[in-house]
């Protein structure tokens, strides 16, 4: 029942409950819904007055199910879902969603394009396709001797124009070619705007027909095949003159003149020197005879002298060579006894290419077979007079043991040097000459120099070849730390950061920036001349490789015997054309295990001179399999080299006659095969021996003998007379009548 006061509203509740009947009411709890319900209490009490407080006659009726139907959620006005209860009012809502709505459609008017259509003629050009027009316009670029222009403008740009004639004459700077002391030729055909098959014709028409785009080509090379073209060159090498500037002569004082003793091995030039210096060095020689260049500073009574000793023996002609370009003076020792020998011969050889002068002592003189006479005889031979004959060759007889001429022959020296006037600067940068240079264990690589102008001062930046240093420290030859050293001056430096060859030159520079520019210059420059193949042709290296070769890694005490001893081992290769021999490898230390490891790789031997084996380097060497071979002296280690040659050679073989026998009987036996009875005819037939079977004159087989037998016996051997059975390994068609000739291979050692 609805209180009194209740107002009905038409369409509501009540009405529609009265119309359509109850139905269940929604599952919704009453109590989720109480907090609407106090919100639109007051919006649902408005109720009909014209029906009064009369009860509804279903509600009546039946009470549960009108309020179970209260419940059911129904749409208000507003389109939303709600729930009232038993009194009509509102206990619940759901929630209203907001949808756009569709009003109406506006229409837009369209613009439409009108098509056009464009109508022209193609030319050739645009009939070509991208690859074919990219093709010109490279051609083009190539022919105006410059780079191809950097791309700009949109994608979608045509640049395929015609191409453009350019009717003005290059420039003669245009036409200049700028060189280095190598360029390659890739590089000249690009500067000159050339293309690279036309420069490696030029090329190959003067001869060089192994020289591809790749390799270099030096100056005067690239001189001539620019003139060719219509072009110049310009050299933009690298200034070294300029960096090593050496010490004015305007500032040159007196200096001690630098006297080169040389000579045949074992005629006494060390022994003489010993004298001059109060010393004993040649007893400490290896063998007596000296394998290195030693120099020594000697105060005598005429002054200061510098005295180089070279090696005698005919394998340090490199030695000697450099001695006669660094020597004012050459002392040429000729023993009385022996009188003039090869190595005397080479010495005067040297020394007249150098223009250096001559002074001649004929030692030895104290002993009874001495005779000066004649070695004064067959130095006439070689354009060598004494003064005493009207030559201009000063000639001294000295003896090293009694010390007999020695003063004269000082006297002679500085009487020489006071002709030559021998002058240098003293302040300024130093130069000088490297003589040798190694690595010791103690103080890294020590370089023995002569200073030949300015002063060289510990602390001084020094470049030798390709490696720079600053330099820790100056030695004497008595070992005496020295703080600068002048002209004339034999020193050992410290310091280098590698070990340079004898006879190169050392140059004090300005900082460590101009010795490091330097350098890199260098090693660039001999990586450049490296790329010209100059290399044999492809049938000399199809021939080397049926030649076999004997590899050898050297390691030897100083820079100058690892020189000499491998251009002595690779004149060995010009004696001979069965077997060569290459130095893969020489250089200064100890045998340790990384020359092991390289040698192993190349399959090639070590030779040691003056050296020993350092670290794992010998357990290394036997598990690998490598012969180390160590000497100490010079012709030892040539020998070596001429017997491991020899063993590389194939044998040779020749045919040596046994004995004959003939066959008389056929015996086809099971196993065996067909023995022939036969009777030696002469000579004798082993078991091993080589057999030919002869049948009217002719050879039908050559081969070997598989069974020897006399009865059911195997022999060894059957002598002349004798009757045995013979298979002839591989052969069966053995006749009667038939002869066997018997023969072994003989080996013949093979020589070089």
């Amino acid at each position: 029942m609805l209180p009194s006061n209740t107002r009905r509203l038409p369409g509501g509740m009540a009405s529609r409950l009265k119309t359509n009947g109850p139905r269940e009411a929604a599952p919704e709890p009453a109590a989720e819904a109480a907090p609407a319900a106090s919100s639109d209490a007051d919006a649902a009490q408005p109720a009909a007055e014209g029906q009064g407080s009369a009860p509804d006659s279903n509600a009546g009726a039946n009470p549960a199910k009108a309020g179970e139907a209260a419940r059911e959620p129904v749409a208000d006005e507003g389109g939303r879902r709600v729930v009232r209860n038993e009194d009509g009012v509102i206990v619940g809502a759901a929630s209203q969603r907001s949808e756009p709505k569709i009003l109406g459609f506006i229409k837009i008017p369209q613009k439409t394009r009108k098509q056009q259509v464009i109508i022209t003629d193609a030319n050739e050009q645009e009939k070509m396709g991208r690859a074919s027009i990219r093709k010109q316009r490279e051609e083009r670029h190539q022919a105006r001797g410059r780079r191809r222009p950097t791309r700009r403008g949109g994608r979608g740009q045509d640049r395929s124009g015609p191409p453009k004639i350019n009717t003005v004459e290059m420039s003669d700077e245009k036409k200049r070619i700028r060189v280095d002391e190598a360029i390659q030729v890739a590089d000249l055909a690009h500067q000159m705007g050339k293309k690279a098959s036309a420069i490696l014709r030029a090329l190959w028409g003067m001869g060089m027909r192994g020289i591809t785009i790749n390799n270099a080509i030096d100056f005067e090379t690239a001189e001539m095949v620019a003139a060719e073209f219509g072009y110049t060159t310009e050299n933009v090498a690298f200034d070294e003159a300029g960096m090593l500037e050496e010490a004015e002569e305007v500032d040159a004082e007196t200096r001690a003149p630098v006297v080169t003793v040389m000579g045949h091995v074992d005629h006494g030039k060390t022994s003489l020197l010993d004298y001059i210096r109060k010393s004993r060095v040649a007893a400490g020689e290896a063998g007596g005879i000296t394998q290195h260049v030693a120099a020594y500073k000697v105060d005598t009574a005429k002054g200061e002298v510098t005295f180089l000793d070279t090696p005698g023996h005919e394998a340090f002609t490199a030695m000697r060579s450099r001695g006669a370009q660094v020597t004012d003076i050459v002392v040429l020792v000729v023993a009385a006894d022996d009188g003039v020998m090869p190595t005397t011969v080479e010495a005067i050889k040297h020394s007249k290419e150098a223009g250096v002068p001559i002074v001649v002592a004929i030692n030895k003189i104290d002993k009874p077979e001495a005779n000066s006479g004649r070695v004064k005889q067959a130095l006439m031979e070689y354009e060598l007079v004494g003064e005493e004959f009207g030559g201009n060759v000063p000639i001294v007889e000295v003896s090293a043991k009694t010390g007999q001429g020695v003063e004269e022959m000082l006297e002679m020296l500085a009487l020489q040097a006071e002709v030559l006037e021998l002058r240098a600067p003293i302040d300024g940068k130093a130069a000088g000459t490297v003589l040798e240079a190694r690595i010791d264990k103690g103080r890294g690589t020590v370089a023995t120099v002569l200073v030949q102008s300015g002063t060289l001062n510990k602390g001084d930046i020094v470049v030798a070849n390709e490696y720079h240093a600053k330099v820790r420290g100056l030695v004497d030859q008595n070992g005496k730390m020295l703080k600068s050293a002048g002209p004339s001056t034999p020193i050992e430096v410290l310091g280098l950061s590698g070990v340079p060859l004898a006879g190169d030159t050392i140059n004090v520079v300005d900082n460590d920036k101009d010795a490091k520019a330097l350098v890199a210059h260098r090693r660039e420059k001999r990586l450049r001349k490296e790329s010209v193949r100059s290399g044999p042709s492809i049938t000399e290296m199809m021939l080397m490789k049926k030649v076999p070769v004997l590899k050898v890694v050297l390691k030897a005490d100083v820079q100058g015997s690892a020189q000499a001893l491998a251009e002595a081992l690779e004149e060995i290769t010009n004696e001979t054309d069965k077997v060569k021999l290459e130095v893969i490898k020489a250089e200064v230390g100890q045998i340790n295990e990384t020359d092991v490891k390289y040698a192993h790789a190349a399959d090639a031997v070590i030779f040691g001179f003056n050296v020993k084996t350092a670290g794992k380097a010998a357990p290394v060497a036997e598990s690998e399999g490598v012969t180390i071979h160590t000497f100490s002296v010079i012709y030892e280690a040539i020998d070596m080299a001429r017997d491991l040659m020899v063993g590389l050679l194939e044998p040779e073989y020749r045919e040596r006659e046994q004995g004959e026998a003939e066959v008389r009987a056929l015996f086809p036996i099971p196993r065996l095969g067909v023995v022939a009875g036969c009777r030696v005819t002469r000579g004798l037939i082993t078991r091993n021996s080589h057999v030919r079977v002869v049948r009217e004159g002719e050879v039908l087989h050559s081969g070997v003998i598989g069974s020897l037998r006399v009865h059911k016996d195997d022999v060894k051997e059957v002598k002349d007379g004798f009757e045995c059975g013979i298979v002839v390994d591989g052969f069966t068609g053995l006749e009667e009548g038939d002869t066997l000739q018997a023969f072994e291979m003989e080996a013949i050692p093979p020589t070089l």
